[in-house]
């Protein structure tokens, strides 16, 4: 009996775990959308590609790609912000580790953009 009990609580813990990682992700997604223009710009991008996607003669493999990729930018936009976040709290002084973390964060955004950019015109051209 201890153990299905011991279950039932670890299974509420990991319920309760799940919730507010919901919870923090959408705090997350609300605090971009506030501060952040450049991740406003690609979700509307987003929400032009992605609706295309639905459209184009496409397999579904094809399309998932399609739309993954546009997510990808989102994610990539997110990553950016985080490491620019971080090192702004840390300090806001001029530092070169600090330009070389923010052009890193800076190129994982450009690389989703080419990904997608390649990812479309090999899929709808080729």
């Amino acid at each position: 009996m201890k153990d299905i009990q011991k279950y039932i609580q670890n299974l509420k813990q990991g319920i309760k775990r799940i919730l507010n990682a919901f919870k923090f992700s959408f705090d997350g997604f609300v605090a971009m959308l506030k501060s952040e223009p450049a991740f406003r710009q690609d979700l509307f991008v987003c929400a032009v590609f992605i609706p295309i996607a639905f459209f184009v003669d496409v397999t579904a493999l094809s399309r998932a790609m399609l739309v993954f990729s546009m997510l990808f930018v989102l994610f990539a936009e997110s990553v950016n912000t985080a490491i620019e976040t971080v090192v702004d709290r840390i300090s806001k002084e001029k530092n070169p580790l600090s330009k070389k973390a923010k052009d890193i964060g800076s190129l994982i955004v450009l690389m989703a953009f080419i990904n997608a950019a390649l990812m479309w015109g090999l899929i709808l051209f080729f």
